[in-house]
């Protein structure tokens, strides 16, 4: 019985450790049309039981040609832009550099604290259907760093967010950070729900057939008996 109770506490708990894990850098809304003008929230939880976040670095896409941070209290903001291969005509002119990242510093998130570092920004046309992802190094006051830079599957993913078809909904789809799948995915999605449907309704056609001849069998049945006493009676 020890060793049962032990290896149910090791089951318990590494059920437990990837609730746990679940808190990192994201982006809210993740769902953004390319050619929107959206305010988007950079969500940083402080997750250091003793120490406080510091400072945090986030670097753009290729693309981003107009970024501004909010203003926030107690925090300063560094924009570091990068040269454009090819200058983009705009409508207040022509433009000949990117921004290649944002890092603020100055300010203090407690720990088990979020704060939101919100930016405005145009996403660009040419990234519809994709999905980008904004690297993001996280700072500690005791000097330790959290490097969310890694794919979906690693334990420090970076912040991403879909870029849908130009026109569309500015959303921030909960259980995924990065929106929903592109439209052949949820093309499939409806396929497999309307199988499921049809299979759901092939189920039931079976069971209600099952059970009208489970009814006709015990009628027969009854009447069976019934028929057995009478020539019982009879040949008494």
């Amino acid at each position: 019985m020890p060793k049962r109770l032990a290896w149910l506490l090791v089951v318990a708990g590494g059920l437990v450790l990837p609730a746990g894990a679940q808190a990192h850098v994201s982006l809210h809304p993740n769902t953004l049309p390319a050619g929107s003008f959206p305010t988007i929230a950079i969500r940083v939880p402080s997750e250091e039981p003793n120490a406080n976040t510091s400072k945090v670095a986030v670097q753009f896409p290729p693309g981003f040609i107009g970024v501004s941070p909010a203003y926030m209290p107690g925090w300063t903001s560094k924009v570091v832009t990068t040269k454009l291969a090819t200058p983009v005509k705009t409508d207040e002119g022509t433009v000949s550099e990117q921004v290649s990242q944002i890092t603020w510093s100055g300010g203090k998130i407690p720990p088990e604290h979020f704060l939101d570092f919100p930016i405005s920004t145009t996403i660009p046309d040419s990234d519809a259907g994709k999905t980008l992802a904004f690297k993001t190094v996280q700072t500690y006051s005791n000097g330790k760093v959290s490097r969310w830079i890694g794919p979906p599957s690693s334990e420090e993913p970076a912040p991403t967010v879909n870029v849908t078809a130009k026109g569309g909904l500015v959303q921030d789809v909960a259980g995924t950070e990065a929106g929903p799948g592109s439209p052949q995915a949820a093309t499939q999605t409806a396929s497999a729900s309307s199988k499921d449907d049809s299979d759901d309704s092939a189920s039931k056609g079976l069971g209600i057939a099952a059970l009208a001849v489970g009814i006709v069998a015990l009628i027969a049945g009854v009447v069976a008996l019934i028929l057995a006493s009478r020539r019982s009676r009879t040949a008494t």
